[in-house]
């Protein structure tokens, strides 16, 4: 069997050190790890024989290293192979990027007495209401066409700031009762939650959130912030963006991949926001000092 091999793999891929300003009582800068998140597709030979170019199976967003791992144990849980002798060839499609020296398009050949119908490869694919991306069908169609970037008068002060987790908790009814759903919602600049969106799913919850303006035809997301029950991951920041929301705020950390479209759409990206401190990773101007 071939196996992948990977210019940077381990530990040096999984975490990136970033410059951030942890607010507490004071502002303080310094240097912080995130988790890398980057996409990874899964393109799929099926007819050897016709010489058909490989099915792009699947795209998931994961932290770079064990990769091997990654995809045999996804094509075993589809149940789209049995064991590793299944698999004749996991090489990588793609070559080595210039900014961080990682490749993402890995091809997989099964063996020629591993017969398999396209159509159930489509069809038997789990979707999971926890991962945004992972049912598209090629790294290219992450790019969704984000609208142009608007100008925004956003401000908020880190005491209104801190309050907002506890207004989260308080603002959840399903999540007192259960204890086990995500949430997203817009708040305004006096530190106000206006709208709540619960749901299993991180990236359903958010969809309920956008959809809910969309439905009222609002175009007042511009002018909103977004608090994140968990962490903020690229799929959420990607929402966010096609929702031109200036300012989000998650409970959890940050992934690099958010980070950088964070940067890219001028996003104040805040994480680990509690009742007392928080950690600024982009885009500070937009939080007073009060």
């Amino acid at each position: 069997m071939n196996y992948l091999k990977q210019g940077s793999t381990g530990s040096k891929t999984e975490s990136i050190s970033v410059p951030i300003i942890s607010v507490k009582d004071t502002r303080l800068t310094f240097d912080d790890f995130l988790t890398v998140e980057e996409p990874l597709e899964i393109r799929v030979a099926y007819d050897l024989k016709s010489k058909q170019d490989p099915m792009s199976l699947a795209v998931t967003m994961r932290t770079p290293g064990h990769d091997l791992e990654l995809i045999t144990g996804f094509l075993f849980a589809e149940g789209l192979i049995q064991s590793k002798a299944d698999l004749k060839t996991v090489e990588w499609l793609d070559e080595p990027s210039l900014d961080k020296n990682l490749q993402n398009v890995a091809y997989v050949e099964l063996t020629p007495s591993h017969s398999f119908s396209p159509e159930k490869l489509i069809r038997n694919l789990m979707t999971s209401s926890s991962c945004g991306v992972c049912s598209k069908s090629s790294i290219e169609s992450l790019e969704v066409i984000l609208p142009p970037k608007r100008k925004d008068n956003f401000r908020i002060s880190s005491s209104n700031l801190k309050k907002l987790p506890h207004k989260l908790t308080e603002a959840q009814a399903q999540f007192r009762k259960t204890g086990g759903l995500h949430a997203c919602a817009t708040f305004t600049p006096n530190g106000s939650i206006e709208c709540i969106a619960e749901d299993v799913g991180r990236h359903n919850a958010m969809d309920k959130l956008l959809g809910s303006y969309l439905n009222r035809e609002s175009n007042e997301l511009g002018s909103k912030g977004v608090l994140l029950s968990g962490r903020a991951s690229f799929e959420l920041l990607h929402k966010a963006a096609i929702g031109s929301v200036p300012f989000v705020a998650s409970i959890g950390p940050p992934s690099s991949l958010a980070l950088e479209l964070a940067a890219t759409r001028d996003i104040s990206l805040v994480g680990f926001l509690k009742n007392d401190s928080f950690n600024i990773y982009n885009a500070e101007r937009r939080i007073d000092d009060q």
